[in-house]
């Protein structure tokens, strides 16, 4: 199991140096943030003053070579549009999208997992029937239209939650929360219901019962544990779907998270800011992957000695 956890400890390693090399050369050739602030009443001299002011006169290698520097100085860099430490731009949006992601993600991962269960336990009826339809119109609608809707329903029709914006009581979540928990639950929903319905058709399924054990037992210990490989897996890309969801819900609800800091960022050619939280991101995600792949193991023994 150590030998399982520290190669894929290292595999992440490398994951992560593909994806700074990778994000750092594409940005720089996705166009020039000078041409944003270039104005005809600038000289050359003055524009070139520019570029050195915010290190772009260097060739790419050298400028890639002052960001791993800096970077191993824990320094992310300095925003090119505010002039902010990007650390601190990061630090203030972070624990605003984790307020709005992770309840999102534990209650739409909790629902979507009891709902499949008890779908694939009652099969073909109205219940079942109605998590189907849910599922089809979850993934049918886009979510940015959701949460427009939302917001002119319950707030500017009805009155029911506040406004958009982010507020310190807990009736500022709900709308947010809901629309991203409406963007991650049917995908899962749905996935949790198949494998759950190929388990259940098992022999060893049939087995359990044969034996007397309840059927509680039969579902949430047995067929559950191991219908949970395929949920896993879509675990980790759901993880990644807090900060590339965030960025439609918290455009929409005026939310001062990362998804939206990253939105202007790409708008204004912010390489640093960019480079700062896709860095932060593939961090969460490959270390949420880890988890998962841990997870693999003790769901399932055989998988550490295929993989290792």
């Amino acid at each position: 199991m150590t030998r399982f956890i520290i190669i894929r400890i290292l595999q992440s390693i490398v994951a992560l140096i593909g994806i700074m090399v990778l994000v750092f050369f594409l940005l720089r050739a996705s166009g020039d943030p000078v041409n944003l602030i270039r104005t005809p009443n600038l000289s050359e001299e003055q524009v070139q003053a520019i570029y050195k002011l915010l290190g772009l006169d260097k060739p790419y290698i050298e400028q890639f070579w002052v960001y791993v520097t800096d970077l191993s100085h824990g320094d992310l860099g300095t925003s090119l549009m505010k002039y902010d430490p990007v650390t601190e731009m990061i630090g203030a949006a972070l624990p605003n999208t984790l307020k709005l992601g992770v309840p999102s993600f534990i209650i739409g991962m909790g629902l979507a997992f009891i709902l499949g269960v008890l779908s694939a336990t009652r099969r073909d009826s109205f219940f079942d029937n109605g998590v189907k339809f849910l599922a089809v119109l979850g993934q049918a609608l886009p979510g940015f239209w959701v949460g427009i809707m939302a917001i002119l329903i319950f707030y500017s029709n009805l009155h029911w939650v506040p406004g958009p914006g982010l507020g310190m009581t807990p009736a500022h979540y709900i709308l947010p929360v809901t629309t991203m928990v409406f963007f991650m639950l049917p995908g899962m929903m749905r996935l949790v219901r198949s494998t759950m319905l190929d388990v259940l058709d098992s022999e060893y399924i049939k087995l359990a019962r044969i034996k007397g054990l309840s059927e509680r037992t039969v579902i949430w210990k047995h067929a559950l544990r191991n219908a949970l490989i395929s949920p896993l897996t879509v675990l980790g890309m759901l993880f990644a779907g807090i900060v590339s969801g965030a960025v439609i819900t918290e455009q929409i609800f005026n939310w001062p998270g990362m998804g939206r800091l990253v939105l202007e960022a790409t708008i204004g050619r912010d390489f640093p800011v960019v480079q700062g939280v896709v860095l932060i991101v593939a961090i969460m995600v490959l270390g949420m992957n880890l988890l998962i792949d841990i997870a693999y193991a003790y769901v399932d023994p055989q998988i550490r000695y295929q993989r290792a």
